[in-house]
């Protein structure tokens, strides 16, 4: 089954879910939970992105990160990537660590912030490996001590109440009372609202690019190399159909990105070249 396209723009807010692969306790150890948090510091101090909750658990993590320019599978490819090469190195192994496609969640900010944030943090208390929220390996510390170590907690406390104490007072016991059922369909965004009308969101070149090579394991280096390959040919071809579609770009910016001449971007949009079946389903995955 096609991968459904993820939406993304400046400010979007995403759930991240990342398991184990085959459900591995890949997080089991109070060293690998740390690694992994230092790791998130590192990629949040590069990328800029915010970060409003995370749960270490020991086979999965939970995080609500809202991204600026970097898009998130930028952000989320490193921090697995040098994840899962230290692991490997401490566990003499190699292959995978994480499976290889992460669930990511575009959800509504406005009403469902802060519940998103409860729900993350009663995560090892759905989970019975605590009974409360006081869990040392999320972010519910920063918030109930009222100091910022790796996520933005002024914007939360600030829905609660301007006055800080009573904010972290308010907030402890909010996430420490039980869970109210919160459906996906409920806090996810599918189409990024303008008025009344729904519309799909443009998405950034860069992000359509680095999408598409990252999915067919192709650098930029290839991308851009003068070759007759047809694999590669049919990779630039995509990216052209489908920058046309999704994209506020022009001819000479897409044949600059992907070192062509501006007549054959040309010819592309205009359907005057071959298309393989390769093609078309670089296309229609995307697509859909």
């Amino acid at each position: 089954m096609p991968r459904k396209q993820r939406i993304y723009y400046d400010g979007a807010l995403y759930h991240v879910i990342a398991r184990g692969n085959n459900g591995e306790y890949i997080l089991k150890e109070e060293e690998e939970k740390k690694k992994y948090i230092e790791t998130i510091k590192k990629y949040k101090e590069r990328y800029k992105f915010k970060l409003y909750a995370y749960c270490i658990m020991d086979n999965h993590i939970h995080l609500l990160i809202e991204v600026g320019d970097t898009p998130l599978p930028k952000i989320m490819q490193g921090i697995q990537q040098v994840y899962t090469q230290w692991y490997n190195r401490k566990n003499a192994r190699t292959g995978h660590v994480f499976q290889q496609r992460y669930k990511a969640i575009v959800c509504d900010k406005d009403g469902y912030l802060l519940p998103l944030t409860k729900y993350i943090h009663r995560n090892p208390v759905e989970a019975n490996m605590t009974k409360d929220t006081n869990y040392e390996w999320s972010s519910y510390g920063e918030y109930a001590g009222g100091r910022e170590e790796v996520v933005e907690i002024e914007f939360v406390l600030k829905i609660l109440s301007n006055n800080k104490a009573k904010a972290i007072a308010e907030y402890k016991k909010y996430v420490n009372e039980e869970m109210d059922d919160i459906e996906q369909c409920e806090y996810e965004i599918k189409e990024v609202q303008k008025g009344n009308v729904n519309i799909t969101k443009k998405i950034e070149l860069d992000y359509l690019i680095d999408t598409i090579l990252m999915r067919e394991k192709v650098s930029k280096e290839e991308i851009k190399i003068k070759t007759k390959k047809q694999r590669i040919s049919d990779i630039r071809k995509a990216i052209v159909i489908l920058a046309e579609k999704h994209c506020k770009t022009t001819s000479t910016e897409l044949a600059d990105k992907l070192n062509i001449q501006v007549s054959m971007v040309s010819k592309i949009k205009a359907g005057e070249t071959k298309q393989t079946e390769y093609l078309k389903e670089i296309i229609n995955t995307y697509n859909n």
